[in-house]
């Protein structure tokens, strides 16, 4: 067990010496000398005093500025003044100042240990209370990111939560992965989208072999055109879903120097666990509100979700001042199919056709299955020359493609598409949809054509 340490501070040798003999004689204490202010000072500064007696009046700096100087130091040691110029307003000032007590020269031994068991006391109770806080605050925090479902949220709360537990101006980021390939990259603080990109590429051969609360000598990692000042160390942490990792975590020192002294490995695991807890739970439920947001026959989106779509892309528009477009897709006589070939061939040909879609539009935009034969395409940033290429080239793809019922049978089709842009040809969602279905059905009349909501006769 360490001895607690006390530091006696007086300017006159012959108490230095006395108390000295005092405290040490039971041996429980280690105890140290100062003969000024000054000197304590430096002696607290590099740790490990306990308990300061110090004398009220001193040459240089006097105990009650050695007082107020040492509530300045981070885990400054109890102060107890032993003096023989007491005054009751110095007496009261000092324990306003903080002071744990006050006694006056000369002083009963007896009554001198008894301060200072209480002193260290009161400081053991302190430390456990300041742990069993530290404790909580930990759990607490690694409660919030268990509970987070929201993967961006949870990305930005962990990274968050990991730099404040090291040195300042710590540098952060995440990566989701796939199969090995680095897909989305998550800014925690300190890097821009470029560094981060960099560092996750020069990352993805060696995710394989990374654990849990790594320590990565980060000099070694070969980054291409970009430069990261005072690269040094990363702290890295996979997560896990469905037993395979598909994000990491990851910190890099600051710039001004190395990771702390005292790494604080543990808390780090800790609050990486938790965040794993909730990342899982963040995938299963992305999974799930993919499931309820998608065609089973088709695994494009369902109605429920173009409501949604667009009222973010709506939203988008005004703030970037953007214009987009919506098209409605009709299969034309796909019933005759149904009756002459049943309803399996009938949903083999929906699901062609949405495989026939995703081939026709951008990677950004998003397709729909809007409800029996008819299908929906959000063309995000187009404006009506857009949509209209669009629209004619999935007309085209689809007169010109034959569609397999099943062994040797075969059959062709046409579709009917209507389009309309936003916010050009209407200001509100519901307007959008009336009108891009309005269009279609006017282009019913004639089949395998398209139709603009500009284009549309008055009712």
């Amino acid at each position: 067990m360490i001895q607690p340490t006390i530091l006696v501070v007086d300017d006159d040798f012959f108490f230095r010496r006395l108390l000295d003999d005092i405290l040490a004689e039971q041996g429980s204490y280690r105890v140290e000398t100062a003969s000024s202010g000054e000197e304590a000072l430096e002696r607290v500064a590099r740790g490990g005093i306990d308990v300061l007696l110090t004398d009220m009046v001193m040459p240089g700096i006097c105990g009650l500025e050695l007082l107020k100087r040492l509530r300045m130091i981070d885990a400054a040691p109890e102060v107890v003044f032993i003096t023989g110029n007491a005054t009751v307003e110095s007496a009261i000032q000092a324990l306003k100042d903080g002071a744990r007590d006050y006694l006056i020269k000369p002083c009963d031994p007896e009554q001198l240990r008894r301060v200072i068991r209480n002193c260290l006391d009161q400081r053991r109770l302190l430390a456990e209370n300041f742990l069993l806080r530290d404790q909580l605050r930990l759990y607490q925090k690694g409660q919030q990111l268990a509970a987070k479902l929201d993967l961006d949220r949870l990305m930005e709360l962990t990274l968050n939560s990991l730099a404040q537990e090291m040195a300042p101006a710590t540098r952060s980021f995440a990566c989701l992965i796939k199969q090995g390939q680095i897909l989305q990259i998550f800014n925690g603080c300190g890097l821009n989208e470029e560094q981060a990109q960099a560092l996750s590429h020069a990352l993805a051969p060696r995710l394989a072999q990374i654990d849990k609360g790594e320590l990565l000598d980060a000099t070694t990692l070969e980054l291409t055109d970009t430069s990261i000042p005072a690269r040094q160390t990363l702290w890295l942490f996979p997560l896990k879903s469905s037993g395979e990792m598909q994000a990491l975590l990851a910190l890099l020192n600051p710039l001004d120097g190395a990771f702390p002294e005292r790494f604080p490995r543990e808390t780090l695991i800790f609050l990486g666990e938790q965040a794993a807890l909730g990342f899982n739970n963040a995938c299963q439920y992305e999974d799930t509100k993919e499931l309820v947001y998608s065609d089973d026959l088709t695994g494009l989106y369902n109605h429920r979700y173009l409501h949604i779509a667009l009222e973010q892309e709506i939203r988008r528009s005004e703030r970037y001042d953007l214009e987009f477009s919506v098209a409605f897709i009709d299969l034309d006589q796909l019933k005759q199919v149904n009756d002459r070939h049943g309803h399996l061939a009938g949903s083999s040909v929906l699901r062609q056709v949405g495989s026939l879609l995703r081939d026709c539009v951008r990677d950004a935009d998003l397709l729909f299955r809007y409800g029996g034969d008819e299908f929906t395409a959000l063309l995000v940033e187009t404006d009506r020359r857009g949509a209209k290429v669009v629209a004619e080239r999935i007309r085209k793809s689809i007169e010109e493609y034959t569609f397999s019922l099943g062994g040797e049978l075969t059959c062709r089709l046409t579709a009917t598409i209507g389009y309309a842009t936003y916010p050009v040809n209407a200001r509100s969602k519901q307007e959008l949809i009336d009108l891009a279905d309005r269009a279609m059905y006017q282009g019913k009349a004639s089949r395998n054509t398209i139709c603009s909501a500009a284009d549309l006769r008055s009712p």
